[in-house]
């Protein structure tokens, strides 16, 4: 038996634990750095299966590593599990863990036969906008010796290279003086006059941004009486753009208007996160060509959208590790359309015979991709330098 029919038979195996897996996880959604039962439910399947797993490594609770296999090419699986709130899955990363288990089943099956090193890296946190898992585990060596990283995300379509743009979340917090609204307003600092100063001045900013440019956010905290004048009032805003460099430049734009705000109003401005962005994605070419093929040839479609596939962007912490090391993110479609990620419709769909069939081909598409770069030359020469 050849690698790749080994690696299927040994997914096609696993297909009722891989599915359970996908579901539980599903059913008990939990939010970023507190998926306790995600992170410990993946770390016992990946034992069980004989790989030798590490956790809560990197001083973050419900992170992992779970390695098998002794050859030279190193490839990292990364598995995503955390929820959105109020939506749970809203984003599919049940699939993404499961996926990611099925994945590294089936290439450890060949792992020394063919020379790999599989490891899993459990990243909690993606969701979180700022500081997500990826960034702090790549600061603190938890992705130490891997030559190229890979996963899959479930989305309406399947595409090789989906856009991926840098982004960057904060919260911001005005503080001004509390007053009776209606007896004494001349005697407050209205902290919610600050906020829609700068939610005014960002509406007005958007006509000289780029088209790839993206400024959106929620209020966390209005005020607490209408008789009140707010002294206290926050939002959580993202920035978005092509690039790293380009995320950059429109951030400075819009903490101008934040800015604003506070000096119109006397507000004292605080600006809390925004630091550790999430970068753009780089893309490896001939990983992502690997992986189409793979895909392809299990009956998976790649639509071919031009320009329009640029319209539809998104943001991860893979970018980062993409920044570090040679990575692909497709995505995978599970026949949502018209519902698209983020939407409580979404989620409902990540738990459907179409979805489940895309955890299947998508741990197969990616264990035949580890195999591909391990046994061919040019490739696994590349990545290992």
């Amino acid at each position: 038996m050849d690698a790749k029919a080994a690696a299927r038979e040994t997914i096609e195996k696993a297909r009722k634990e891989l599915v359970d897996l996908s579901h539980r996880i599903h059913a008990h959604p939990e939010l970023g750095f507190e998926e306790e039962r995600a992170s410990a439910w993946l770390a016992e399947a990946l034992a069980d299966a004989g790989f030798k797993v590490e956790a809560a490594i990197c001083g973050l609770p419900t992170a992992f590593r779970a390695q098998a296999g002794s050859g030279p090419l190193h490839l990292a699986i990364c598995a995503e599990y955390d929820s959105l709130p109020n939506m749970g899955h809203a984003c599919g990363h049940n699939i993404i863990a499961a996926m990611a288990v099925g994945a590294a089943l089936g290439a450890a099956r060949v792992a020394d036969e063919v020379g790999l090193t599989i490891t899993v890296v459990g990243t909690p946190a993606e969701e979180v906008g700022d500081e997500g898992g990826k960034i702090l585990l790549l600061e603190r060596g938890g992705f130490q010796g891997c030559h190229a990283a890979m996963m899959v995300h479930p989305a309406p379509l399947d595409l090789a290279e989906p856009a991926i743009i840098a982004a960057s979340t904060f919260d911001v917090y005005y503080t001004g003086k509390a007053a009776h609204a209606s007896g004494f307003p001349e005697l407050g600092v209205n902290a919610a006059d600050a906020l829609t100063i700068a939610q005014t001045a960002i509406g007005l900013l958007r006509q000289h941004i780029r088209p790839t440019d993206r400024v959106h956010g929620i209020i966390t905290k209005g005020g607490d009486a209408p008789n009140v004048v707010p002294a206290h009032t926050s939002a959580r805003y993202m920035v978005r753009a092509a690039t790293v460099q380009e995320l950059g430049e429109i951030q400075a734009k819009v903490m101008r208007c934040f800015e604003a705000g506070a000096t119109a109003t006397g507000s004292k401005l605080e600006v809390v996160g925004g630091q550790k962005y999430y970068a753009h994605m780089v893309h490896d070419h001939a990983m992502a060509a690997l992986y189409r093929r793979n895909a392809e040839s299990l009956g998976r479609v790649f639509p071919e959208l031009g320009l329009a596939a640029q319209r539809f962007a998104v943001s991860t912490d893979m970018g980062n590790v993409s920044l570090a090391m040679p990575a692909i993110h497709p995505s995978i479609g599970i026949g949502s359309l018209p519902a698209v990620n983020h939407q409580p419709e979404f989620a409902a769909h990540c738990v459907t015979p179409e979805a489940d069939r895309a955890l299947m081909d998508g741990a197969m598409a990616m264990a035949w991709t580890a195999i591909d770069l391990a046994t061919d030359p040019s490739e696994r020469g590349r990545l290992l330098g």
